[in-house]
């Protein structure tokens, strides 16, 4: 934590400098790298609806526009998914096609009346909008030299390397270069803040940052600082799959950030099936090194929850249940990937159990307290007195499984109570059990004897 705390104040005062040098407005910040961009855009886990999953390389305002109305109607708002984001493939390659001010340029054949027209009808549904990038600035706006708003500076001013390009997933190599923020660092910042304050002015919410790793964290840092000169209050996101050894720094600098692999399975020609068991069950191995870092401000991020679309999801009953209730468990955002506009009535009644979702939005993070080859038992303490428990087996035999009061840390009896069935199951003595099909889960609420 130290190394990173002095290196965001050696980042701070160079920018500062230099801004005050350029006589630049909003290019700095008296506490420039935030402990989260903005921590009140992310008190609880995000809600919602992304376009990736199910929609993949081919979004469109109408089809954004449908599933907004989708996640109203079918009554997924009322219980607490309000986010809406447009994934990647909303934008020109740029390779080739930027704005005036070297940023991305809009397909308009997708989106004819541009991305404020999609946020302004998401936000007419009482839904919040957000929307996707890559790290680095367009090759099209290096070639241009083209102005970075509001400064004398331009593109080539902030690129010193054209042998080597930044990740993007759309149009993959050569589109965007990495940006020196050595070379000028007030430029570097102008450019980002130029990119963040159109974002802003379109009405963004959320950002997901794809892309990001260990070998650009300076694209994180300063990428914190542009949303949050805004004045706007942005959820950050990271993708694709952030490296472990440097999980404080994402706490740092970030609302969220993926600890896995895409959860698609990638596994036909069209988006169906959306994922498969070993991509979930995954997520079990993962998961319990990163809950350290789990909390108000900042979440592990297991990539989408694929329930909605019944047996299109990919998975059977069991293990739907099953990923919500980890994702659950975890604190994790509840970002579905599924297509909001047929939705199954048995995975409604799984995504819409408010009991569930108030274990997700608690704020207190769940660790893995036993283990007994695939099976495994995870809880948390709620603050009050009480515990959530879930009890999961992962293998393809039925098995039993237990979690002691023991390993919860007391003695004696207490009341359970089933969080998916409501169904309260008395004072228990020691522990409580259960038998378990292949994949399932259980999830309860324990409340110690007084």
């Amino acid at each position: 934590m130290r190394w990173r705390q002095r290196a965001a104040r050696l980042l701070s005062a160079g920018t500062a400098l230099a801004c005050a040098a350029a006589g630049l407005s909003g290019c700095s910040t008296a506490d420039p790298v935030p402990a989260s961009v903005h921590d009140d855009a992310a008190a609880t886990p995000p809600m919602g609806w992304s376009s990736w999953s199910f929609i993949r390389q081919d979004p469109t305002a109408a089809d954004i526009d449908a599933q907004a109305r989708a996640l109203k109607t079918s009554g997924l708002l009322a219980h607490g998914y309000r986010q809406v984001n447009l994934d990647d493939f909303y934008y020109l390659d740029p390779a080739t096609q930027v704005d005036m001010f070297g940023r991305w340029a809009t397909d308009r054949a997708k989106f004819p009346d541009g991305i404020a027209a999609v946020a302004a009808y998401v936000h007419s549904q009482g839904e919040r909008f957000g929307i996707y990038l890559t790290p680095g600035v367009p090759v099209a706006a290096y070639k241009r030299n083209t102005p970075i708003q509001g400064t004398t500076f331009h593109a080539q001013d902030i690129v010193s390397d054209t042998s080597r390009f930044e990740t993007n997933y759309n149009f993959g190599p050569g589109s965007m270069y990495y940006i020196d923020y050595q070379r000028n660092p007030v430029a570097a910042q102008a450019f980002l803040n130029s990119w963040a304050d159109e974002l802003a002015e379109w009405g963004v919410d959320y950002v997901k940052l794809d892309g990001i790793d260990t070998g650009n964290l300076a694209e994180l840092q300063h990428w914190a600082i542009a949303l949050k000169q805004t004045g706007r209050s942005i959820y950050l996101g990271l993708s694709n799959g952030s490296g472990l050894p440097d999980s404080g720094v994402w706490r740092d600098y970030a609302n969220s950030w993926r600890i896995d692999h895409d959860v698609e399975c990638y596994c036909a020609d069209s988006s169906y099936p959306l994922t498969e068991w070993a991509n979930v069950a995954g997520r079990f191995t993962d998961l319990a090194a990163w809950q350290h870092d789990a909390g108000p401000g900042g979440w592990n991020d297991l990539d989408s929850l694929e329930v909605g679309n019944g047996a299109a999801d990919g998975l059977t009953a069991a293990e739907r249940q099953t990923q919500v209730t980890l994702w659950a468990m975890a604190n994790a955002p509840l970002m579905l990937g599924t297509d909001l506009t047929h939705l199954d009535p048995a995975d409604t009644a799984l995504l819409t159990n408010d009991q569930v979702i108030a274990v997700d939005q608690s704020g207190h993070p769940a660790h893995l307290v036993g283990q007994a080859g695939s099976q495994e038992v995870w809880a948390t303490a709620n603050g009050d007195g009480s515990f959530t428990v879930a009890l999961f087996n992962l293998g393809n035999a039925a098995a039993n499984v237990t979690a002691t009061w023991a390993s919860l840390g007391f003695a004696g009896a207490a009341d359970v109570h089933d969080l998916w069935s409501h169904a309260d199951l008395g004072s228990l003595a020691g522990s409580v059990s259960a038998g378990l099909a292949p994949h399932a889960s259980r999830l309860f609420s324990v409340r110690p004897g007084r």
